[in-house]
């Protein structure tokens, strides 16, 4: 049956190819963004420009929606905002958090929606849970909350830092970085896959107050992640491997990604979501993950080859103080 869908967000690495998928679906889905974006939306898809929180984003409530899926909320007031202008307009409002909201440290090496969510030393983690246990307390919005995992489309996975320098770092034959030994097992979902069992939510009963995660069933360990990258770029990874409290004394700020995220082992149990949206299967070979993101890449290298500057002077001053231990 054919929704009528509205993307708040739309053109962003998760969102956009889930409005692709939306549309081949056959719902009537809009967008509603700043409009500043340059890659074209899917045919028939109807654009709405404006601010969060304008008076043009309150009128979105008079199309009374079958399906709100909000992309771009990360904090409380946001969600606030948004109860108080759809509660009562929408059949299901789906809001994207993150599976980073799950327990640090975690007490199962296998992610279920019953872990709790548990993060303390993530801001960003923390705002989305805070988020969440919003939205349980709204009476009169039938919410949908959907935690993706690490999802790779335009941009390069890697544990901290900005993946475009550390990629153009690996082309000019200089180290780079992975927390630890490198053998915790991480799991990468590319977007259109996730977008399937995404779109498979919409305007399903048993998907209303409920939470559900979206990941790949297979995980790749960090080494071999960033193994991949380097053959995919024609090089090899040229890896130092620094304790990851090590790390956090260099840079405070890798905590939260780190600590709070990558530094542990993610493997995710999907049969609830399945059981809900239909089976999927994602890719699982590392050069069909990064095909996208490597593509991406390096046409963002060709118009724009980030220069040297603080990330790579203390990532250099890192590796060679972790490579003198010997």
């Amino acid at each position: 049956m054919a929704l009528k869908v509205l993307f708040i967000g739309g053109t962003g690495q998760i969102s956009y190819p889930c409005v692709e998928r939306a549309v081949a679906e056959g719902h009537d889905v809009s967008v509603f963004n700043r409009g500043l974006r340059q890659d074209p939306l899917p045919a028939g898809v109807t654009s709405i420009v404006g601010e969060l929180g304008s008076t043009a984003y309150a009128d979105l409530a008079k199309a009374n929606f079958d399906v709100i899926c909000q992309f771009i909320a990360f904090t409380p007031d946001q969600i606030a905002r948004d109860i108080e202008v759809f509660a009562g307009h929408c059949g299901q409002y789906i809001f994207i958090s993150s599976a980073s909201v799950y327990e640090k440290p975690p007490r199962h090496y296998v992610i279920t929606e019953k872990t709790p969510a548990i993060n303390p030393y993530w801001p960003y983690s923390q705002a989305k849970i805070a988020c969440e246990e919003l939205l349980a307390k709204s009476d009169h919005l039938a919410w949908t909350i959907v935690r993706p995992s690490h999802t790779v489309r335009t941009g390069l996975p890697i544990m901290m830092g900005d993946s475009d320098i550390m990629a153009r770092r690996m082309l000019d034959g200089e180290p780079t970085i992975v927390a630890s030994d490198g053998h915790t097992p991480w799991t990468l979902t590319r977007s259109v896959d996730f977008a399937v069992p995404f779109v498979g939510l919409f305007g399903k009963q048993a998907a209303l107050r409920d939470v559900f995660h979206i990941t790949s069933d297979r995980a790749h360990i960090w080494n071999d992640i960033q193994r991949a990258i380097g053959r995919l770029l024609g090089v090899e990874a040229k890896i130092v491997h620094v304790p990851t409290d090590t790390l956090i004394k260099y840079n405070p700020a890798w905590e939260g990604p780190l600590i709070g995220d990558k530094a542990w082992t993610a493997i995710f149990d999907n049969s609830k979501v399945k059981q809900v949206a239909g089976d999927f299967t994602c890719a699982e070979s590392l050069d069909e993950i990064l095909a996208e993101p490597i593509m991406h890449l390096k046409q963002r290298l060709a118009k724009n080859r980030p220069p040297k500057g603080e990330l790579d002077a203390l990532v250099d001053r890192i590796c060679t103080a972790q490579s003198a231990l010997g």
